[in-house]
């Protein structure tokens, strides 16, 4: 049996999986970093780089141990070099180097972003190829054209925060606390989502871009006041958070889903790929499939254990090792964007 080990350190999350050539995780290991960056409303990348330097030597030992195998069984490494935090992917970087050179096994460059899309297929144990795929995240909104599993062209991205981020900022505001997806879902379940008409950017744009920064800055008037008019604002108690999460969550979602459903009908495919830690978001799941449903579109939206950053979607690898694309040993890693061609 051939078993590729996959390390994951693009952000603020350090993971390693075991993954054999037939696309079973034989074991899929985290160490998070919530504690860390929760005063902070964000990641600091510098502590990012710290706790991936603490972690990354005990999650691989971990992963190896969960998987019931020994380092000399392994048939390549598997690492994200692009896109993410520079210190961050260093160290995942360099750990997977480390182990390449040593054991003289294959190194192999994993995108991040594909990554995230590839959950989808491992989930659904079939072909999903050619599709539209949305990667929403802390870091990322992307459409993507994904004619194959290595084949994607980029045909919308924001111009501004990403979903994930304007969640996370927006719990800021509200004091909801960090990481902000899963505490304004919270919130939102006991809030009218009507209570407020908050912006939806480009939605009826023919482009296929996304802006949340005007939504973002709508929310906090909505809570704080506008400069210079602060005594008017009604006082933030309870049912106000819980309304305009309410709110906020239903004005990205709507984005979301409608962007998509232009890139579907931009293309002609019929199947959509969602990924990415805001596609852990209920209200976005249901409102995919509602739309999907109508239109007769196969949804794979990943599982929620691979939405947020992990390893096992490394999985990807093997399609990279299948080909013999290796990376050199001197392979550095690409922070910042995404770098797959527009369309």
């Amino acid at each position: 049996m051939k078993y590729l080990l996959a390390i994951e350190s693009s952000c603020d999350e350090t993971a390693a999986a075991v993954i054999d050539h037939e696309f079973k995780v034989h074991s899929s290991v985290i160490a998070s970093q919530e504690k860390l960056h929760e005063k902070f409303g964000g990641v600091v990348p510098e502590i990012a780089s710290r706790a991936h330097l603490e972690n990354m030597l005990p999650v691989i030992d971990e992963a190896i141990k969960q998987a019931g195998i020994k380092l000399d069984q392994l048939s390549c490494v598997a690492v994200a070099v692009e896109p993410g935090l520079v210190g961050s992917l260093l160290i995942g970087l360099t750990a997977a180097k480390t182990l390449a050179y040593c054991l003289e096994i294959p190194l192999i460059a994993l995108d991040h972003v594909q990554a995230h899309l590839y959950a989808c297929k491992m989930s659904h144990g079939q072909e999903v190829f050619p599709a539209i795929g949305l990667v929403v995240s802390g870091g990322h909104t992307n459409l993507y054209d994904c004619r194959s599993a290595l084949e994607f062209k980029l045909l919308g991205s924001t111009i501004d925060d990403a979903a994930g981020e304007a969640f996370d900022k927006v719990a800021q505001i509200l004091g909801l606390g960090f990481p902000g997806g899963p505490a304004i879902e919270r919130a939102a379940k006991a809030g009218d989502a009507r209570a407020f008409q908050l912006p939806r950017s480009f939605i009826h744009d023919s482009r296929l871009d996304f802006s949340f920064s005007g939504l973002k800055t709508a929310v906090l008037y909505a809570a704080k006041g506008q400069p210079g008019q602060k005594e008017n604002v009604p006082e933030l108690d309870q049912n106000r958070i819980n309304d305009l999460a309410a709110s906020f969550q239903s004005a990205v979602v709507d984005v979301l889903v409608e962007k998509s459903m232009q890139a579907l009908k931009h293309t002609g495919y019929k199947s959509l790929l969602v990924g990415g830690g805001v596609a852990a978001n209920s209200l976005l799941r249901e409102e995919l499939e509602i739309k999907t449903n109508k239109r007769k579109i196969k949804l794979v939206i990943a599982p929620r254990e691979y939405c947020t950053d992990n390893a096992a979607m490394g999985a990807i690898g093997w399609e990279l090792y299948n080909l013999g694309n290796f990376a050199p040993l001197e392979m550095d890693v690409t922070p910042g964007l995404v770098r797959i061609q527009r369309g």
